[in-house]
C-alpha cells in the first residue's frame, strides 16, 4: 500500500511538473544569439504591424501594437528567431475597463424599431 500511494504521488508530481513546462512560453535563446530590436521592427512592418513598442520581457521581444486589421496586439517574439512564440489580441473594451465602451448613435440616424412602440410624430407614452 505504502509503494502505490508513493508512486501516486511521484507520478501526480511529475504530470503536474509537466503542465508548467507546457505552459511556459519564456524564450531561452542566449543573448549573444539574440536579433537587433531593429530586425524586430522590419519583421513586424513586414507583417503589417503598426508598432508602438519593443520590450524585452521573459527573454523575449514583446511587441506592442496594431496588426495589419488595426487590431490591438501584444505578441512576444523569439529574439533569436523572431518566430511569434505567442500572440495575443486585445479588445478596447478589456483594457480601458469600459472607458470606450459602444457609444449610442446620435438622434436620428437609426430609425426605431417597426414594433408598434414608437409612432412618428406621436407624444411619448409612459407605462407603469
Amino acid at each position: 500500500m505504502r509503494k502505490l500511494l508513493t508512486m501516486t504521488t511521484v507520478l501526480t508530481g511529475l504530470s503536474l511538473a509537466g503542465m508548467a513546462v507546457a505552459e511556459d512560453r519564456d524564450c531561452t535563446a542566449p543573448m549573444a544569439n539574440w536579433q537587433p530590436r531593429q530586425a524586430v521592427q522590419k519583421m513586424a512592418e513586414e507583417k503589417g504591424w503598426t508598432v508602438r513598442r519593443i520590450k524585452t520581457d521573459d527573454g523575449c521581444y514583446e511587441i506592442k501594437g496594431r496588426d495589419a486589421r488595426g487590431r490591438r496586439i501584444e505578441a512576444k517574439v523569439d529574439p533569436a528567431t523572431l518566430a511569434v512564440v505567442d500572440m495575443e489580441y486585445e479588445d478596447d473594451d478589456d483594457d480601458d475597463k469600459g472607458r470606450n465602451a459602444a457609444k449610442a448613435a446620435p438622434a436620428g440616424t437609426v430609425a426605431p424599431p417597426d414594433n408598434g412602440l414608437f409612432k412618428k410624430g406621436g407624444a411619448g407614452v409612459v407605462v407603469k
